[in-house]
């Protein structure tokens, strides 16, 4: 596979392998180069970008460094899936993680609505049965692929606030803390395995039936309050978490 013609800034401040790099990267974000994919050969770069293999390579280095590109040896470079893992040790929403290990990520809102809480969301937000709720549903994307429906239940004050809220580009953890000034303290997480039933498969672009990883998170403020109740659907093969334990001694 051959790249389309392409020229660098010799005089640019920016160091080619750099300006290359980000070529590269937007081409492979934006889809022009699929997951799994073959990437041009370094010989191919050479020619269109009219820069010295050394150049290439260290491009191509700082892609694989960033884990957005794999080699295989013998063969070439080919375009990595996008897979990402996020901490349990530490209370953080999705983009605010993903962002400090170099990934992009954006939401799609696809719904925002009021409605009456049933039991379950009653209990947990610690309101009546029946009382009025937001609840947002979005699609989270890592390296512009899907990779999660969210389901945020809120109380009503705080929905009516998001609602207003860039939620495309901003964590709802953020807004809260920062915007609002609710200083979160726990939560509390069950995960499980489920299946995707048509609604995420379309969605997070899975076959019907493909493992997906089911969070159920609850999340109090500093003075233990519930705030705000989530079903996190994220796809198997593209998230996982991660948790570091000791061995406690008696």
């Amino acid at each position: 596979m051959k790249p389309d013609k392409d020229s660098v800034i010799s005089m640019s401040p920016v160091p080619l392998y750099t300006q290359i790099k980000e070529i590269l990267r937007e081409r492979i974000l934006n889809g022009t180069y699929q997951a799994h994919e073959q990437m041009p050969s370094e010989s191919d770069l050479i020619k269109a970008f009219g820069v010295s293999r050394i150049t290439v390579r260290q491009a191509l280095g700082d892609l694989q460094k960033e884990g957005l590109v794999f080699k295989i040896h013998g063969k070439g470079t080919y375009v990595s899936k996008p897979k990402a893992f996020q901490s349990l040790a530490k209370l953080q929403g999705f983009g605010e993680a993903m962002a400090s290990m170099g990934y992009e990520t954006l939401s799609r809102v696809i719904s925002h609505k009021e409605l009456l809480a049933d039991k379950v969301i009653a209990l947990k937000l610690d309101v009546a049965e029946g009382e009025v709720v937001a609840e947002i549903r979005r699609v989270r994307y890592l390296n512009r692929s899907p990779i999660s429906l969210d389901v945020t239940y809120v109380p009503k004050s705080v929905g009516e606030r998001l609602a207003k809220e860039d939620l495309a580009h901003r964590d709802i953890f953020l807004i809260l803390e920062n915007d609002y000034g609710y200083s979160l303290g726990q939560a509390e997480l069950q995960i499980e395995a489920v299946l995707a039933d048509d609604i995420l498969a379309r969605l997070l672009q899975v076959e019907e039936g493909a493992p997906i990883l089911r969070i159920e998170r609850l999340t109090f403020t500093a003075d233990n309050r519930p705030l705000d109740y989530e079903y996190l659907y994220y796809r198997g093969d593209a998230f996982q978490y991660r948790l570091r334990i000791e061995r406690g001694h008696l």
